[in-house]
């Protein structure tokens, strides 16, 4: 049976669909005969079988959904906060009893870049010239680590667009790894990528390989309701600590065929909602 498929966007999209990894699932769903339509913005109501919400903000207006909720089938309709904040049990204040390393970060999904993105012009200036001071990051490659709480200025405790938290790594033959775990419906892959850096990500590792998701981190992503994204994590000391969660995942820059078949795999988790 053939389906239509629709992408909800944020209105400010139409120019960027194809730097997110929704993109190239799209296409699988389109070679495999399905009808896929993008929606930038609640205006106009496209018939379709089932929606993904894919609005790139950290927090999502209470319009979009609205609007998602119309369909038969909604996904992603539950996760309106992906702050830090909101889901982090690490998290630190300067006074605590705390003697390890310390992380600073961005409260928003990566550093608030989307953010800066869909605001309007005149906000965007003030943002831009709050970026570029003291109280935020640029992207998360600019995240800092710490030896000690005491170390850390007392100006990241005071800005809320920062959080400031344990550094759990997860360390192994001198090089710091991070669990990369995407997924759509029933279908997911699980990468571990490794760095000589302690900000591990796409632009750090020297390599990866294919692991089994954590079972507390499968079971945290059906607490939070979490149909499509990706959640980063590591083993510290053995116990699975979640860093980060994002529901708009960027497209890889070089496809490779092993990246082709994850993401042919993870596509076809769409389907479990159909049955």
């Amino acid at each position: 049976m053939k389906h239509h498929i629709a992408i909800l966007f944020h209105e400010s999209d139409r120019a960027v669909v194809n730097h997110y990894a929704i993109s190239g699932l799209a296409d699988v769903w389109r070679d495999d005969g399905h009808t896929v339509s993008n929606i930038f913005g609640t205006g106009k109501f496209i018939d379709a079988d089932l929606i993904l919400v894919h609005v790139d903000l950290s927090v999502v207006p209470d319009e979009y959904i609205s609007f998602a909720r119309q369909y038969p089938i909604a996904l992603n309709d539950h996760l309106r906060d992906i702050r830090k904040s909101t889901f982090s049990s690490y998290l630190l204040k300067p006074h605590d009893d705390y003697r390890g390393q310390v992380l600073v970060k961005s409260n928003l999904n990566c550093a608030g870049i989307p953010e800066s993105f869909r605001m309007k012009k005149g906000f965007l200036q003030r943002l831009t010239a709050r970026l570029t001071g003291s109280d935020s990051f640029r992207e998360p490659a600019d995240y800092l680590v710490y030896e000690s709480l005491r170390e850390v200025p007392r100006k990241w405790f005071r800005s809320k667009d920062v959080v400031v938290q344990r550094f759990c790594p997860e360390r192994e033959e001198g090089l710091y790894h991070v669990r990369i775990y995407s997924f759509l419906g029933d279908s997911y892959t699980c990468v571990r990528l490794a760095s000589p850096s302690p900000i591990v990500n796409d632009r750090s590792f020297v390599h990866s390989e294919s692991v089994e998701v954590h079972p507390e981190i499968a079971k945290i992503r059906r607490e939070l309701k979490f149909d499509y994204g990706k959640f980063d994590y590591v083993l510290h000391n053995g116990e699975p600590v979640l860093l980060d969660i994002n529901k708009t995942t960027g497209a890889a820059g070089n496809v490779t065929p092993q990246i082709q078949a994850m993401r042919v795999h993870r596509a076809r988790g769409i389907y479990s909602y159909f049955k």
